[in-house]
């Protein structure tokens, strides 16, 4: 069993070593289908963020508390709902996003928003009261002392951005439910994983799990090195 498992790595370092197309075809649609609902969910979730962190209004706690209750939401649940929506007797079928890139990204942006809020409401939170202070008193507007605030709460921010996206680049559920896992079209590093370990391609599969483990890691070891210098 342990050889059986050292020839697949050996195979699986020959494939990314040689850059197997396919391979490399999967680990680039991840990463775009990815990076756009991590774009996608910061364009709503900073916002919301920063409103939560810097406002006080009624529903502002039941609010927050969503949001964080949703961050343990099952992907596989938010999946289901997404293709009932997505279908073609459902509620959003017109716009054919069902096993598209587009609508996994979508369904990624959805799971990763609570995350993208969470983590930034609770960095700008955690900011120095002073700077806002200090801002109102050189006669900055609401809009620029909310700047100075989210300049202060940078790194916290460019972290919770960063679990967010390694949240959705890791994600399975939803992917698989939404892109249907079609080959050239919606199939992802989680959901190749999953599928050619099921039909015994298990060198492919480590090959794809190399892959994702080092970008994941390479992520995080980059933003942690410009952090500290």
């Amino acid at each position: 069993m342990f050889e059986t498992f050292i020839e697949a790595i050996h195979q699986a370092i020959i494939l990314i070593w040689k850059g197997d197309p396919e391979v490399f075809s999967i680990a680039i649609r991840s990463l775009s289908v990815s990076g756009l609902a991590t774009l996608l969910s910061c364009l709503w979730g900073l916002p919301i963020a920063l409103g939560l962190a810097l406002s006080s209004f009624r529903g502002k706690k039941l609010i927050r508390g969503f949001f964080n209750a949703m961050l343990g939401v099952p992907t596989v649940a938010l999946g289901l709902i997404l293709y009932l929506l997505l279908s073609k007797s459902g509620p959003l079928g017109i716009f054919q996003l069902l096993y598209t890139p587009l609508g996994i990204s979508i369904g990624q942006s959805l799971l990763i928003t609570p995350i993208v809020v969470s983590f930034a409401a609770s960095a700008i939170e955690s900011t120095d009261i002073g700077v806002k202070d200090l801002a109102r008193t050189l006669g900055a507007s609401r809009f620029q002392t909310d700047l100075a605030v989210m300049h202060e709460s940078t790194w916290g921010i460019i972290l919770a951005i960063v679990a967010s996206f390694s949240r959705a680049f890791a994600e399975l559920g939803v992917a698989i439910m939404i892109g249907g896992n079609i080959r050239y079209v919606t199939r992802v590093l989680t959901t190749s994983i999953a599928l050619e370990t099921a039909r015994g391609e298990i060198a492919f599969s480590i090959a794809l799990t190399i892959i994702l483990m080092i970008i994941v890691f390479s992520l995080t070891f980059i933003i942690n090195f410009l952090r500290r210098t």
